[in-house]
């Protein structure tokens, strides 16, 4: 049985002609233990779909499971511990360590059961000095810090995290990452996690599903999606000047070509099309008299590649 099973999904908000369709026919699972990214511009309908998967959006039409049970069952929310960007995921008038009882509590856990938990999250988060302070009254940092660690406190199967490094110092964010990588390797749990920092998603995701305009246009591992370009793109260090003329016939071939270095010994950068080929592109230096030094694979990263997915490039 998959952890989440998201079916045909589709949200639509307003009426007449002023509806908006956030999600549009979504479909996706993910197996217990699994770490999947799931990305998108703003507006995408990320923070939608994450909603509905913890029942706090009906869907207008199609289906969320959490381990079989409909995400709007009340069975759902001892399964699923969620941190929404934006949202106030703590109660603001009760102290960091009342937060972080009272959400141990939500899912049966005693106070003496709870006690250890509760100290190893204070001291991980750096919160043991701001353990009696009203949340409302910490830095958005420190806020973001006790949302991550009242989802924790839970020790749910099912984690969806919503941009939970936002606000967060580099050693934190670092932090959270192995973290986040911990609970899916070690202990099983299933995490989706939405953010922006691409950084974040290539280090602890080996699968993410991209979403755009409400519907998925890619759902595949992060090491496939980074082999796709990784072959086109290339670096070629020049043994001497490029002359216009040579340049222009470049352009001509390979219309994404681009100059990099200094004037004595530029070098191009440029990423093969379809049915293109490095002898292609060494055989027109060749006829006009350019020297080669080094030709070198540009390894693309995984904000390249979404950039290049949401635009309809790949």
């Amino acid at each position: 049985m998959n952890a989440l099973a998201v079916e045909q999904l589709v949200k639509v908000y307003g009426r007449g002609r002023r509806t908006v369709r956030a999600v549009d026919g979504v479909s996706f699972s993910v197996a217990p233990g699994e770490l999947v990214g799931l990305l998108g511009a703003n507006g995408a309908g990320k923070t939608t779909i994450i909603k509905i998967i913890c029942g706090l959006l009906l869907p207008t039409t199609g289906t969320a499971e959490v381990y079989g049970a409909p995400s709007a069952h009340k069975s759902v929310a001892r399964h699923v511990a969620a941190v929404l960007e934006g949202s106030r995921n703590v109660y603001w008038r009760l102290s960091v360590e009342e937060n972080l009882r009272f959400f141990a509590g939500l899912v049966g856990q005693s106070p003496r059961a709870a006690r250890a938990h509760i100290r190893e999250l204070v001291s991980l988060f750096g919160l043991r000095e701001k353990r009696g302070t009203v949340a409302n009254k910490l830095s958005q940092g420190m806020k973001q810090k006790l949302a991550i660690a009242c989802a924790l406190v839970r020790n749910t199967p099912v984690l969806l995290l919503d941009e939970p490094t936002l606000g967060l110092d580099v050693e934190t964010s670092y932090e959270v990452r192995g973290l986040i990588l911990e609970l899916a390797e070690r202990e099983g749990r299933t995490v989706l996690l939405s953010s922006h920092d691409m950084g974040v998603v290539e280090a602890v995701c080996r699968r993410v599903i991209i979403v755009a305009c409400g519907k998925v246009v890619t759902d595949d591992s992060v090491d496939s999606l980074l082999s796709l370009f990784r072959t086109r793109a290339l670096r070629v260090a020049l043994s001497g000047p490029l002359e216009e003329k040579a340049a222009a016939r470049l352009r001509e071939e390979f219309p994404g070509v681009r100059t990099s270095g200094d004037h004595g010994a530029p070098a191009l950068e440029v990423e093969l099309e379809v049915g293109q080929t490095l002898y292609q592109l060494l055989d027109v230096l060749r006829s006009c008299g350019v020297g080669v030094e080094e030709v070198a694979r540009v390894e693309p990263n995984l904000e390249q590649v979404f950039l290049r997915v949401v635009r309809g490039e790949a």
